[in-house]
């Protein structure tokens, strides 16, 4: 039943496309018709079932989660920003270390 309704979404593309000569409504109205059949299909699937009731689980976890407060992720967020300084400062001492390490202690390049 999935192939059922890739097809019918290939047919309304195909349609769209050998309808060129008539107005641009008939030819809208062909796609549509092709992407709703081809949707609708697809979704009475097993797959498609199986993906509703998927998409039903996590829309009830999502209704589940507990946000931060603006107060919390403003101070994460604060941290993150910390962090990344200091990582960036870190990264560019161990940089600059290395490339003393390398270029004038080990090669003598000025």
């Amino acid at each position: 039943m999935l192939v059922a309704g890739v097809l019918l979404v290939l047919a309304g593309f195909v349609g769209f496309f050998l309808l060129s000569g008539q107005e641009w409504y008939v030819r809208g109205a062909a796609l549509a018709v092709g992407v709703v059949a081809g949707i609708a299909v697809g979704l009475l699937s097993a797959p498609g079932k199986s993906f509703i009731a998927f998409a039903k689980d996590s829309y009830k976890e999502v209704r589940n989660v507990v946000w931060p407060t603006r107060k919390e992720a403003t101070q994460t967020t604060l941290v993150v920003f910390a962090f990344v300084l200091i990582m960036a400062i870190f990264l560019w001492l161990s940089d600059k270390s290395i490339e003393w390490v390398i270029f004038s202690a080990i090669l003598g390049w000025k």
